[in-house]
C-alpha cells in the first residue's frame, strides 16, 4: 500500500509537470512502467486510490445525465464586439464606481464550461453550466480529463469553473484514425462531455482551463488575482494569459495583444474577458437579469465567407411578424454547412442591397444562425426581394408596422397558432411536460386546437388516433396537461405570449401587480413607471388585454380551472415597506445572505440607488453609492446597526 501511494503522488506529479506546466522531467516510456506498476498493485490489491491516474480511463457507460443545481448561479457574459462598445462597459462602471477600478484581462476559452465541485479535499462533482441555474452532473466524464486534478490541498468546500477544451493537437490527432472525422474542436469538446460512455470522452484527451471560483466555504476572495493564486496554488491548468490593467489604454493593449497571439494558440479562443478585479466592488455592481454588470466578453472578429443567396423565404412568428430567412448555397463555416441566414427585416435588406443571385457575405458568431453582413459580390441578373403581400403561410394580407410585416390573420394561421401553443406549454411557462412543436402541429392539424384553452379539453379519445401516441404517452400527457392548472402568476403572465414581455418582464409584472385582475385593469402609465420598463412595452402590454380575442381566451383559460398562485405577500418585520440597497463589504454576511434576510424581515432590495430607496446599508470601502445616497438624502445604516436589527428580530 505503501508503494502504491507512493506511485500515485509521483505519477500525478509527472502528468502535472507535462499536461499543467508543459515541462515534462521523465521520458514517456519511464512514466509508462511506472503507471503499468501501479495497475499491477490495484490488481493484485483490489484496490484504487481515490486520486490514482488510472481512474481517469473512463468508468462504465451511464444510462442517463442528472439534472444538478449549482450552489451559485453561473452566469454568462455581455459581449462587445468593438471598441466603442468595451468603452462604454467602461464608462458604466466607473459611473455607478466613482472611479476606475483594476481590472482583469484573459482568455475567453471556446468550448464547454463546467464547474467542478471539491469537498475535504476531494473531487465530488463536475457538472455542466447548463442554464446557469442547473446544468447535468458528468462526474464520470470530467475525471478523464487529465488536467482536472481528483484531490486538491484545500480541505474547504470549493466550486472551481472553466472550460473543457479539446486541443487542436488532440483534435488533429483523434480525426486520423476516426471512422467518422469531427468538424471542430468547440463541438468536440461538447460531445465529449456530453457522451454516455466515460471511455468514449477520455479517447478525445480533453484538457480543463479553470479560471473562476465560484461558491466556496472555508477561504475568502477579494481579488480575481487571489482567485487565480488559489487555482495555481491547488494545481489546475490555467490561461497564461492574465492582464492587469487600470486604464481603457492598458485593456485595448492587452486585448489586441490576445487577438494577434490567437493563431498561434493550440486552442480556440473566440475573444477576451474583461472583470473588475475587487469582489466588493462587484457586489456593488450587481447583475441584471443575465449577465454580471463587472464583466464583459469582447469577441473578436466571428468567422466569416461568401456564397451565393439562393432565395428569400418568408416565414410567421408566434406573434404574426413575417420574418425573411435566407437560402443559401451550402458552404462551411467554422466546422458546418450553412444553408441559412437570417436577414433581419425588409429595410435591412434595402440598406444591405441584398438581391438574389447576389454573392453575399455571411457571419457565424458561436453557433447561432449566420447573418448575411452584405453583397460581396453583385451581378446584372440579380434579382429584387420583393417584401411580402400577403401571408406566406394563409395567404391573409399583411400589414407594414415600421421595418416589419405581420399576418392580419389571428386566428387562422397555422405557424402562429403552432408556435403560440408550444411557447404555452414551454418548460419556463406552463411547463406542460411531453409537448413539442410537433405535438402543437397535430393538435391543431388533426384536432383544430387553436386556442391554448382548448388543451384542458382534451379526452384520452382525442389522443388516440395521432401519430406516434401510444397509451403511456398519452396518458402522460394528459397528467402534464392537468398538473399545469396549479401555475404561478409569473408562469401565466409570460405564457399569454403578450409581445415585449420575457420571463423578467412578467416575473416584475407579478411582484407589482400581485394578481390578474390588477394587472389587466392596469394603465400604460402605471406599467411604464417600472424598472426598465417604457411606453412600448406598456403599450404592449395594455393593447393585449385591451384584444377582445386576447381577452376572452384569457377568460376561457380560467373558466379550465386554472389556479395562479399570487407571489408570496412581503413579511412583516423591521424593513417592511422599505427598499434597502447593499453597498461596499460586509464582514459578517454574504451579501446574499444579507440580501434574504433583507426580504425575511419584511423588506425588498435593489441593486441601485435611486429616489424609490428608503435605506442603505453601508459596508467598509463603500464607493459612489453611499455618495449618491447621501446626495438624494437617504437613510443610512452602518454594518452593525444593521446586524443588531437582525439580532434582535429573528
Amino acid at each position: 500500500m505503501d508503494r502504491m501511494r507512493e506511485l500515485v503522488e509521483l505519477l500525478n506529479k509527472y502528468a502535472y509537470e507535462y499536461y499543467v506546466l508543459d515541462a515534462p522531467t521523465v521520458s514517456d516510456a519511464e512514466y509508462d512502467k511506472l503507471y503499468d506498476e501501479l495497475k499491477a498493485l490495484e490488481e493484485e490489491l483490489l484496490f484504487v486510490l481515490p486520486d490514482s491516474p488510472t481512474k481517469r480511463v473512463g468508468a462504465a457507460p451511464l444510462k442517463e445525465f442528472k439534472p444538478y443545481t449549482h450552489k451559485e448561479r453561473l452566469y454568462s457574459l455581455d459581449k462587445a464586439q468593438s471598441i466603442e462598445e468595451l468603452k462604454a462597459f467602461f464608462a458604466r462602471v466607473e459611473k455607478a464606481a466613482g472611479f476606475f477600478p483594476d481590472f482583469t484581462v484573459e482568455h475567453k476559452f471556446d468550448g464547454l464550461t463546467l464547474s467542478l465541485t471539491y469537498e475535504n479535499g476531494k473531487l465530488v462533482r463536475g457538472a455542466t453550466r447548463g442554464d446557469g441555474v442547473t446544468g447535468e452532473e458528468v462526474t464520470e466524464q470530467i475525471k478523464t480529463i487529465r488536467t482536472v486534478p481528483l484531490t486538491i490541498p484545500f480541505k474547504g468546500t470549493v466550486e472551481v469553473q472553466g472550460e473543457g477544451i479539446m486541443r487542436f493537437s488532440a483534435f488533429d490527432e483523434y480525426n486520423l484514425t476516426a471512422s467518422a472525422p469531427l468538424k471542430n474542436p468547440r463541438n468536440a469538446a461538447a460531445g465529449a462531455i456530453r457522451n454516455l460512455d466515460p471511455a468514449e470522452t477520455a479517447k478525445r484527451k480533453l484538457d480543463f482551463f479553470a479560471y473562476n471560483i465560484g461558491y466556496h466555504e472555508g477561504i475568502r476572495f477579494d481579488t480575481q488575482r487571489a482567485m487565480r493564486e488559489f487555482i495555481i496554488e491547488n494545481g489546475f491548468l490555467y490561461g497564461k494569459r492574465f492582464d492587469v490593467v487600470n486604464s481603457e489604454e492598458a485593456a485595448e493593449k492587452a486585448i489586441r495583444a490576445i487577438e494577434e497571439e490567437r493563431d498561434s494558440l493550440d486552442y480556440l479562443i473566440d475573444g477576451a474577458v474583461v472583470k473588475v478585479d475587487s469582489v466588493s466592488l462587484r457586489e456593488e455592481l450587481g447583475y441584471t437579469e443575465k449577465f454580471p454588470r463587472w464583466a464583459l466578453a469582447y469577441k473578436y472578429k466571428a468567422n466569416e465567407t461568401t456564397t451565393i443567396l439562393k432565395n428569400v423565404l418568408w416565414q410567421v412568428s408566434r406573434t404574426s411578424k413575417i420574418n425573411p430567412l435566407a437560402v443559401l448555397e451550402p458552404v462551411e463555416l467554422g466546422g458546418a454547412t450553412i444553408q441559412r441566414a437570417t436577414l433581419n427585416n425588409y429595410d435591412d435588406i434595402l440598406k444591405k442591397g441584398v438581391k438574389i443571385g447576389s454573392r453575399v457575405l455571411i457571419r457565424r458568431s458561436n453557433d447561432v444562425i449566420p447573418e448575411i453582413m452584405g453583397v460581396y459580390e453583385a451581378h446584372d441578373d440579380d434579382k429584387d426581394i420583393l417584401p411580402p403581400e400577403v401571408c406566406p403561410a394563409c395567404g391573409y394580407p399583411v400589414r407594414r408596422d415600421g421595418a416589419f410585416y405581420y399576418c392580419t390573420n389571428k386566428t387562422g394561421c397555422a405557424p402562429q397558432i403552432v408556435s403560440m401553443l408550444d411557447h404555452f406549454a414551454d418548460k419556463q411557462c406552463m411547463d406542460i411536460d411531453g409537448f413539442s412543436e410537433k405535438t402543437a402541429e397535430q393538435l391543431y392539424n388533426e384536432l383544430g386546437v387553436k386556442t391554448p384553452d382548448a388543451l384542458y379539453d382534451l379526452t384520452e379519445a382525442d389522443l388516440q388516433g395521432l401519430d406516434g401516441f401510444k397509451e403511456k404517452k398519452i396518458a402522460n400527457l394528459l397528467e402534464s396537461v392537468a398538473r399545469s392548472r396549479h401555475t404561478t402568476l409569473d408562469r401565466f403572465i409570460f405564457a399569454l405570449g403578450i409581445p415585449n414581455v420575457g420571463k423578467k418582464t412578467a416575473k416584475q409584472l407579478a411582484d407589482h401587480f400581485r394578481t390578474l385582475d390588477a394587472l389587466r385593469r392596469g394603465t400604460r402609465e402605471e406599467i411604464a413607471t417600472l424598472d426598465d420598463f417604457g411606453l412600448i412595452t406598456a403599450d404592449s402590454i395594455v393593447s393585449f388585454f385591451e384584444d377582445a380575442d386576447n381577452s376572452a381566451t384569457v377568460d376561457r383559460l380560467l373558466s379550465k380551472g386554472i389556479v395562479i398562485s399570487e407571489p408570496e405577500a412581503a413579511a412583516e418585520g423591521p424593513f417592511s415597506g422599505k427598499t434597502v440597497v447593499l453597498t461596499g463589504s460586509l464582514s459578517r454576511f454574504k451579501r446574499s445572505e444579507a440580501q434574504k434576510l433583507i426580504v425575511r424581515l419584511g423588506g425588498a432590495v435593489a441593486d441601485s440607488v435611486s429616489s424609490r430607496v428608503n435605506l442603505v446599508v453601508v459596508g467598509s470601502d463603500a464607493g459612489s453609492k453611499l455618495q449618491k445616497a447621501v446626495k438624494l438624502g437617504i437613510e443610512i445604516m452602518d454594518e452593525e446597526k444593521f446586524s443588531e436589527i437582525v439580532d434582535n428580530s429573528l
